[in-house]
């Protein structure tokens, strides 16, 4: 029981800006301490891994969220309360992201592992709305933002015919 008293992982900030990802996590872990039933519609969870997953489910919310949330009892109750109150959050975060993607470009970052993590976080959160980028669409990405004066390098680099993604950030941190 101790163990689930333990934070795993961010808590739900009351503006659920964080939501997205505190529900693929929180989802995660529940299956994998096996309480992941006790979320689901006609579970067959049993009365304490109902308990133990409402335990852990409010300790990592938000102390404002903890107390609006108070009077919830079963852990399913929670979890379609709050994704009722914060699933529309796709709507912004979607759009966001997607804009994101569209203005992302190399030439903008003076450090290769600056793209990278940046290329990461959008494709992140891209995939969580339920987007899919592929290593070609990250290779594209690239090639096309290649800062006009870099053309021949570009030329070269697309020559090399990477396939993933990977391999050509390796060429390009080894580079710099």
């Amino acid at each position: 029981m101790s163990d689930i008293l333990k934070r795993k992982f961010v808590a739900l900030e009351i503006s659920g800006k964080n939501y997205v990802t505190w529900v693929v996590v929180a989802e995660i872990y529940l299956d994998a301490v096996g309480l992941g039933n006790a979320i689901k519609d006609r579970n067959k969870a049993s009365t304490q891994d109902c308990a133990k997953a409402l335990i852990f489910l409010r300790h990592h919310l938000d102390e404002g969220l903890k107390i609006e949330y108070l009077t919830a009892k079963d852990p399913l109750v929670l979890w379609n309360d709050l994704k009722e109150r914060y699933d529309n959050l796709k709507l912004v975060t979607l759009p966001q992201a997607r804009y994101d993607w569209a203005h992302l470009r190399l030439q903008d970052f003076k450090f290769v592992f600056e793209y990278n993590s940046a290329i990461f976080r959008i494709t992140s959160k891209l995939k969580l709305c339920g987007d899919t980028i592929t290593n070609y669409d990250m290779l594209e990405k690239i090639f096309t933002t290649f800062h006009a004066s870099n053309m021949v390098l570009q030329q070269q680099y697309r020559e090399k015919d990477f396939k993933k993604y990977s391999e050509l950030i390796s060429h390009l941190f080894a580079a710099e």
